[in-house]
Parts: C-alpha cells; sequence; structure tokens
C-alpha cells in the first residue's frame, strides 16, 4: 500500500458531530484555534446557522442523525470535504427509565442518534476516510461495557456502538483508518445536566469530568503518530 499523502503545508480536516455543546464545542474549538478545518453536522439549516455563528470559521453540513436512512441524500445535496483527517462521533441522547416504561418510540430515538446514525454517516464518508488515511473517533460512555437498572436503551446503544467500532477497526485496518471508541465517566454537559433531572439528582459540574479534558483525549487518538493506535480510552473523574 502507497504511504499517505504528504499534507504537512495543508490544514487537516475534521467532521465533528454534536459540536454545538459540552464536549463537541470543546474539541472543534481546539482544532479551530491549531488552524484545521472543522465541519460540523447540523440536524437542520437553522441549527447550522447557529453553529456557524457560535463557531466562526467552521463549515457546516446539514445531516441529522435521528434520520439514519435520509442522510444519503442530505449529504448527496451538499458538498462535503473530499477528504477527512477525521470523523469525531460526539452527538448523542439518553432517555432513561425502566424497560417496562420504554416504548418503541423511545429505543427507536436512541438507537437511531447513537448508533444507526454514526454507522451510516461513517459508511458514506469512508472513501474520504481512506484517502487520508484518517481517524474515526466514538465518544461511548461507561455505559458501553456495563448497564444499570433504568440505563437499558441508551446502554444498549452505546454496547452497540462499541461492537461498530470493534468490527469497523478490523475491517478498516488494512486501509490505514484508526478507529477509537472513547469511554467518558460522567461529564458536565448539558445531556448530564438532564440524566440527573432523570435521576433525581442535584447537579454539581464542578464534580463531573471537564468537557476540556475528554476533548484532550480524542485529540490525543487523532494526533497519535502513525506507527500506534488508541483503540480504547476510558476518562473516569480525578481522585
Amino acid at each position: 500500500m502507497s504511504a499517505a499523502p504528504d499534507r504537512t503545508d495543508s490544514p487537516r480536516v475534521h467532521l465533528v458531530t454534536g459540536g454545538g455543546s459540552g464536549i463537541g464545542t470543546a474539541v472543534a474549538r481546539r482544532l479551530l484555534a491549531r488552524g484545521d478545518e472543522v465541519w460540523l453536522l447540523a440536524r437542520d439549516a437553522g441549527r447550522a446557522r447557529q453553529l456557524a455563528e457560535a463557531l466562526p470559521g467552521a463549515h457546516t453540513l446539514v445531516g441529522d442523525l435521528a434520520e439514519p436512512a435520509r442522510l444519503s441524500w442530505a449529504l448527496g445535496h451538499q458538498a462535503p470535504p473530499d477528504r477527512l483527517d477525521s470523523l469525531l462521533h460526539v452527538a448523542g441522547v439518553a432517555e432513561l427509565g425502566p424497560v417496562g416504561d420504554l416504548t418503541p418510540k423511545i429505543w427507536n430515538e436512541i438507537l437511531a442518534v447513537n448508533l444507526v446514525g454514526p454507522a451510516e454517516l461513517t459508511r458514506l464518508l469512508l472513501p474520504q476516510l481512506r484517502l487520508s488515511r484518517g481517524s474515526v473517533v466514538f465518544v461511548n460512555s461507561g455505559a458501553g461495557l456495563s448497564a444499570s437498572p433504568e440505563w437499558s436503551a441508551y446502554a444498549a446503544s452505546k454496547h452497540g456502538l462499541k461492537a461498530l467500532a470493534d468490527a469497523l477497526r478490523a475491517e478498516e485496518r488494512d486501509n490505514g483508518v484508526r478507529v477509537t471508541s472513547v469511554y467518558p465517566g460522567r461529564t458536565a454537559t448539558p445531556m448530564q445536566e438532564k440524566i440527573h433531572r432523570q435521576e433525581g439528582r442535584a447537579y454539581d459540574a464542578s464534580r463531573l469530568i471537564d468537557p476540556e479534558s475528554v476533548a484532550t483525549a480524542l485529540l490525543t487518538a487523532v494526533d497519535l503518530p502513525r506507527d500506534a493506535a488508541l483503540t480504547d480510552v476510558s476518562v473516569r473523574p480525578g481522585l
């Protein structure tokens, strides 16, 4: 296999989902600050405008992870980058509740955004990732390794995301595409604030992981020299 093209004089190109808050915003800001080219996936045109205003210099693509079957059509009517050095899957949703209370609608929404949408977006962008011998990084969760009561749907989606990452890593190794799963503990994000409300617990961001710390883990995986790869990274609150 030929070596990856030398692009030391051109900015690296990244696509980030979930760039509107929390970990996604932290990653996007740091990539922009170092001069890289950043693309953000937005669920609709209005959200794309908000992201462009919040993160000056970033490009946007419109595509709703909640509707995976429409992603191909959506990207086909736009102009995604012709190469990608990384695809960073940060977006996610959560809804807690006992199995006896979770309806098919809730299951389908969680699985679409957390698993099927990322799988389809990855499929559509694999040619660009192969061209650059790029990286795919999935923000998973501790729930992707073990499930607790009332976490069934979210944990199932994250267990599936781990399986997706493991299979993709084996399939794309010969193409030079690296695949990393990052498993953060509870991180100070709007989604975690919602989870605390559902659990009936007080939300104290100072007791949680800073999104910047998780962003550091993601960027470490992307920036690691080509002679190595980070496959599974757990990020836990400090002592």
